[in-house]
This record gives structure tokens, sequence and C-alpha cells, in this order.
């Protein structure tokens, strides 16, 4: 599926290049608040702070996410179209990831 344009974008929401499958927030959203995107208009489900991700269109899990054009890892789960994509439901492809129910994480919780 292809990603919106720059044109279809809410102005509270910044796209860093032309292959990003996400967008970062410039401004707080709150649950309920509604934006723009793609042409359509989608209620947001939770709080997403200034700075996070938000999906430009659906993603599946194991799909790579882009931010600035390059690969910063995948989704962990599916994710909806102006779903926030932080750590519940991403993955980084180069960095450990470690969670309180992850059977490889340190012991010693570093």
């Amino acid at each position: 599926m292809a990603n919106p344009t720059d044109d279809d974008l809410d102005p509270r929401l910044l796209r860093l290049s032309e292959q990003d499958n996400i967008a970062v927030l410039i401004a707080p959203l709150r649950a309920g608040e509604r934006l723009r995107l793609a042409g359509r208009e989608h209620a947001i489900a939770a709080d997403i702070g200034l700075g996070h991700k938000l999906a430009l269109r659906p993603l599946r899990d194991g799909e790579t996410i882009y931010k600035y054009g390059a690969p910063i890892g995948s989704a962990s789960a599916d994710i909806t179209v102006a779903e926030h994509v932080h750590v519940h439901n991403m993955k980084s492809d180069y960095i450990p990831n470690y969670s309180d129910d992850d059977p490889y994480a340190a012991e010693d919780g570093a």
C-alpha cells in the first residue's frame, strides 16, 4: 500500500521522507481527537505525546518501519492507520529489545 502524500497529512504530523510509513507528531494528540490522514478522518484511540510516531497506513506484523527514509525496525503486531507506533507494537532490528516477559532479558534488568 502506498504512503499518503504530504498534502494528505494533518498539520500536526511531520513525515520526514517520502519513503516513511510513519509520521512524527509535532503536537501531542489526546484520545478521541480526530485527524486527517490520506483524505480520511481518524479518531485517536489513546493519548500520544509530542515527538512520538503514528502509522500513516496499516502495517502488518513483521513489516519494516521507515523513518527518515531508512528502516528503524519492524512491526511486532499489526498496526492500524493512525495508531501510535512505539515499543508496544514495534521492535528494533538493530539493537536488543528486552521486556519483563522476555526469556532472554538480562536477570539484573540491564
